[in-house]
């Protein structure tokens, strides 16, 4: 697979390895808020949650309008888009092997079936 966006997938993941900004992108998602706001849930200074807020910044998911002494937050979800968009390439590669096993877990059983009707110990591939 050809890696693209590389610095903004690390960016993108690096934000989302930590459960306090995947929180506060979660409310994000149901609208603005501002520092005070995201900061309130937790045990942490504003400026605690500024540096988290700053990180998900760099990775394009948060846009921070300032209106006097008041600093907004909205969630951008374009670029959890890039991040989908390389998790979909796994997702349809472990599919792919998942579908795979088990088709070949139902031919097993199959055989097994059919050498059980016949009274016979059932032969596996390494006997053959």
């Amino acid at each position: 697979m050809v890696e693209l966006h590389t610095d903004q997938i690390d960016a993108i993941f690096h934000a989302l390895s930590d459960a306090t900004r995947r929180q506060m992108l979660g409310e994000l998602a149901a609208g603005e808020r501002t520092v005070g706001q995201l900061a309130e849930p937790y045990a942490m200074s504003l400026a605690a949650a500024s540096k988290h807020i700053k990180v998900l910044e760099g990775a394009g998911l948060v846009r921070r309008e300032i209106q006097g002494r008041t600093h907004l937050c909205r969630l951008d979800p374009g670029p959890l888009a890039t991040a989908h968009e390389w998790l979909s390439f796994y997702e349809r590669f472990w599919t792919g092997k998942l579908d795979a096993l088990e088709r070949l877990l139902k031919e097993d059983d199959a055989r097994k079936a059919a050498a059980e009707k016949k009274n016979e110990k059932p032969v596996s591939k390494s006997e053959t």
